[in-house]
């Protein structure tokens, strides 16, 4: 038996002999050698801007301790700026004095009610509620 001693591998592994080898890798790319030192730079550049932004410094901000609106006089302020575009002059100003209690770190502005001697007053007054940490409205309201 000469023809046997020739090959002594397994008979599984004889049967893949025959067989042309492929020239790509496992994930079917072809061995061109641009294909990975362009990956490296495309990825490269895709990343940049990640790592870029996280080495960049935050802008310069002040907030003070008693937050950006400290005390009544600013909410009060800050209301009337809201308000005037939205109910008109007129109407805001005949609200006037306006009151600004805190409460929860959130300043509550509210209009006056004025009525005639002897009568009810008839109608609602302007609300805000603003922030006292940043500024935010949070809510503008009138009554009816």
């Amino acid at each position: 038996m000469p023809w046997r001693a020739r090959d002594v591998r397994p008979l599984l592994l004889r049967r893949w002999v025959g067989r042309p080898q492929l020239k790509r890798g496992p994930l079917g790319r072809d061995g061109n050698p641009m294909t990975r030192p362009a990956l490296l730079f495309l990825s490269a550049l895709a990343f940049a801007p990640v790592v870029l932004s996280a080495q960049q410094e935050k802008p310069h901000s002040h907030a003070p301790e008693a937050g950006f609106v400290p005390d009544s006089a600013t909410a009060v302020r800050i209301a009337e700026a809201i308000w005037i575009p939205i109910y008109g002059q007129a109407q805001i100003e005949n609200e006037r004095p306006f009151t600004a209690a805190l409460k929860d770190g959130v300043w509550t502005v509210t209009g006056s009610l004025h009525a005639a001697p002897g009568k009810m007053a008839k109608g609602g007054v302007a609300l805000a509620e603003i922030s006292q940490r940043d500024g935010r409205i949070l809510r503008v309201s009138h009554g009816k």
